[in-house]
């Protein structure tokens, strides 16, 4: 069993969350929430619908997740100028400010993670890894 890819994967991605969860918390954010200020960093003034479905969380997760976030004032939300039934969710400075001090501490987790793994099997394994959720995505 232990050399079967999905066992491994998750194996990987279980451990890479508690350790994420662990050193996130010396910054008071939690795995969530930095997911979703990264998003929030990619797709400025991003819906809650396309927040969530970035994280892999349903809608009700992820309004929880900004409530948390606009609460310690890394967000703020605002109707969308055009559609007001949709609410836009915004990183404010202080929330990029903690962004970058949680990049931080997750590019280190990855260096750490990929020690003893050369570059050309870290570009082997990215591919490989979007290959296989590329296929079961279809």
């Amino acid at each position: 069993m232990d050399e079967r890819i999905g066992y491994l994967l998750k194996r990987a991605q279980q451990t890479l969350r508690l350790v994420m969860d662990t050193r996130l918390r010396s910054l008071e954010l939690t795995t969530a929430q930095y997911a979703a200020l990264s998003a929030l960093e990619q797709t400025p003034q991003a819906s809650n619908a396309a927040l969530a479905r970035a994280c892999f969380v349903t809608p009700q997760t992820m309004i929880e997740i900004i409530k948390g976030l606009e609460a310690a004032g890394f967000v703020s939300r605002k109707s969308h100028p055009e559609h007001g039934r949709i609410i836009q969710t915004i990183l404010t400075a202080s929330g990029s400010a903690k962004l970058t001090e949680a990049h931080r501490v997750v590019n280190q987790i990855e260096v750490e993670m990929l020690t003893g793994v050369n570059v050309e099997d870290q570009k082997a394994m990215a591919v490989g890894l979007r290959q296989c959720f590329e296929n079961l995505e279809r």
